[in-house]
């Protein structure tokens, strides 16, 4: 399945990536179900007073993560999964690892607040080479399934998306962790809640840059190979500062927590320079 260079041949990725979409869509047309639903939802947080009711986890992310499974267990035997809520499945000698977030933005999806995303990633001995980013809302102001794989083009329902930036517009978007208050020069400040969203607003243009502090592998898996597919480059940040993002430790995919930047070249270069 992988030719002598370790990378997969394209009709390899293709498949990863039509799969990708096809799972990303599926976790949509779930979410899409249950809003205006009461949902369960429990928390994950039980640290110091005040921060009890953190990282909302409803209902719908564990049944949507639950079907993603059976498909891939069904579809994709001996590849490994990792998500947030379950068991990992280890990979065989392969190396190939599905990425799963079924609603990244949960806190937005259980308030009603529509800026959610479902995030699946493929990655081959933890670089991303597939990925598709569903999300609640898109540049076509409606939701849909951005897409890509390792040396194709940025898709949107399966559809080429050409990005083309009005000239006329001089102070563009980039998503952080926090809202910074001070004046930044090169961009205004947008929060989302949702790194699968910004990383998607990204590679589709609506954002210029984005960086998040300690996301998790599958917060980013799927979004890292959308920005790539669109020309951005990723930055990953660590004890020797700042490099080009190369992937991620497959011996550690669970444990992982690292920044990372992505965006525009330039506009990368500007926010790693102020870091």
């Amino acid at each position: 399945m992988t030719d002598r260079a370790g990378f997969l041949p394209q009709e390899s990725l293709e498949a990863l990536e039509r799969a990708a979409a096809e799972l990303a869509a599926l976790a949509g047309a779930e979410i899409s179900g249950a809003l205006g639903a009461t949902l369960a939802v429990r928390y994950k947080g039980g640290g110091p007073e005040g921060d009890i009711f953190r990282d909302p986890v409803s209902e719908v992310d564990h049944r949507t993560e639950m079907l993603i499974r059976e498909r891939l267990a069904r579809d994709f035997p001996g590849h490994g999964i990792l998500g947030e809520e379950l068991d990992d499945v280890p990979a065989d000698e392969k190396g190939l690892v599905w990425a799963v977030d079924p609603i990244d933005g949960t806190t937005n999806f259980v308030n009603g607040f529509p800026l959610f995303a479902a995030s699946v990633g493929v990655l081959h001995h933890g670089r991303p080479v597939a990925g598709a980013v569903w999300c609640a809302t898109s540049h076509a102001l409606r939701p849909g399934v951005y897409h890509a794989r390792e040396g194709g083009r940025l898709r949107f329902e399966s559809e080429v998306l050409e990005l083309h930036p009005n000239p006329a517009v001089r102070r563009r978007l980039a998503g952080s962790p926090g809202l910074d208050p001070k004046p930044a020069p090169h961009w205004d400040h947008r929060k989302t809640g949702s790194a699968a969203v910004e990383c998607a607003f990204v590679a589709a243009g609506l954002m210029q840059v984005a960086w998040f502090a300690t996301p998790n592998v599958w917060d980013v898996a799927g979004g890292i190979v959308l920005a790539q597919a669109s020309g951005r480059t990723v930055h990953s940040g660590g004890g020797a500062g700042w490099a080009p993002f190369q992937g991620f430790d497959p011996a550690d995919l669970h444990g992982w927590r690292g920044p990372l930047a992505l965006g525009e070249p330039e506009a990368v270069a500007a926010l790693l320079a102020e870091a």
